[in-house]
């Protein structure tokens, strides 16, 4: 395979963005990656555009196609990408095997939603079909209880408690609060998150992500050619895609997210490097409980460990491995088609010492996980600083 290097990127304000549609979203993020990458007057050879909900949404498919058209990128082939929240860091897998396989050599990789302009019930009930149809769907079960369970389980087996929770919704908070992108750019305090009202027990609102809208693109070509375009370029060292029994129920160990354990030991594996080795984190918060296991099945910390390190400050802008110094999911927001390629957007920043006042300081290496349905799809990618 060829080395895969992201040349730009671009991203849009995440929140309730009124008087803008996903295409116009979707325009503007991919506007903002080209021009940062240098390569308006450049061929693209391929579109990936990652989304899981325009249709049911803003009433619109094929978007890639309707986005290649509105951007003037014709003839290059275009793709929508669906694997619910996974959706965006699948689209960039694409892209990255587009590019590595020498099928492609100059690719756009784009996530958007348009979310809020719908009803919060609607959403929650489209959000929620991806859990079985019969075993779960059926019987009433949303992403909100199924991540009420995991906290519960979580706390009698591991002595997690709802300050942890807190602890860490506080953290992405305040790094939102240094993320001009970020949805909820408001401070949050022990006390006012312990405080906000019973989503499903033991989850409060503070303990849950926000519906967004939001887009953000990424251009990549192969590592040999980076140097051609503007910027600094960074590789993306190494990938890996694990799927887990789509009904938790049926699970060995539902405290195991098994899916992000397989796709990490493969990306570590590709990239030849090992969790000691990374800088910088990304995680897939959706739930503030989902950061803390997410932290130890990736490898960073020891099975229910994760809630220690939060309490150690070693999670934060200033510790021994930041996470999620965008504001996560949590307060960045979720716009879920868009959240995996912002995930990389974010890191990438960092990686080029680009990320203003929520630097990670001398970051080389990054980690980004963006995990689909109930941990039944999740995508890990791993970034290095070339040069």
């Amino acid at each position: 395979m060829r080395g895969v290097a992201i040349i730009g990127c671009g991203m849009t304000k995440f929140g309730r963005l009124e008087g803008k549609d996903l295409m116009d979203l979707l325009a503007e993020a991919s506007l903002r990656a080209i021009d940062d990458a240098g390569a308006g007057e450049r061929d693209f050879d391929s579109v990936y555009v990652g989304n899981m909900m325009a249709g049911e949404l803003v009433h619109q498919t094929t978007i890639a196609s309707a986005l290649v058209d509105r951007i003037n990128l014709i003839p290059a082939a275009a793709e929508r990408v669906e694997n619910g929240p996974a959706s965006g860091a699948s689209a960039v897998k694409n892209g990255f095997l587009a590019v590595a396989s020498g099928a492609s050599d100059l690719v756009l990789v784009a996530g958007g939603e348009k979310m809020t302009a719908a009803d919060t019930d609607v959403i929650g009930d489209l959000v929620s079909t991806m859990t079985h149809p019969t075993a779960e769907y059926a019987h009433g079960v949303t992403l909100p209880a199924m991540a009420a369970m995991l906290t519960r389980l979580y706390m009698e087996r591991y002595g997690v408690t709802e300050r942890h929770l807190a602890m860490v919704a506080v953290k992405n908070h305040a790094n939102a609060l240094k993320n001009p992108y970020a949805h909820l750019q408001r401070k949050c305090t022990i006390e006012g998150a312990m405080s906000s009202i019973m989503i499903a027990d033991p989850l409060r609102l503070y303990y849950c992500c926000p519906i967004s809208d939001g887009a953000a693109a990424l251009v990549l070509c192969p590592a040999e050619k980076a140097k051609e375009f503007s910027g600094e370029p960074v590789r993306i060292a190494g990938f890996g895609h694990a799927t887990d029994t789509h009904a938790v129920q049926e699970r060995e160990d539902p405290a195991v997210l098994k899916s992000v354990q397989l796709a990490s030991q493969h990306a570590f594996k590709l990239a030849k490097l090992e969790p000691k080795d990374i800088d910088v984190v990304e995680l897939h918060d959706a739930f503030e409980i989902l950061e803390i296991a997410q932290s130890e099945d990736a490898g960073f910390f020891p099975k229910g460990e994760g809630h220690l390190a939060v309490e150690k400050g070693i999670t934060t802008l200033e510790g021994e491995l930041p996470i999620n110094p965008s504001g996560g999911l949590k307060a960045r927001g979720h716009p879920v088609g868009a959240t995996g390629v912002a995930q990389i957007v974010e890191l990438v920043w960092h990686l080029r010492g680009e990320a203003g006042e929520r630097q990670v300081k001398d970051a080389k290496r990054a980690f980004a996980c963006n995990f689909g349905g109930f941990g039944n799809n999740t995508v890990i990618h791993i970034l290095e600083r070339m040069g």
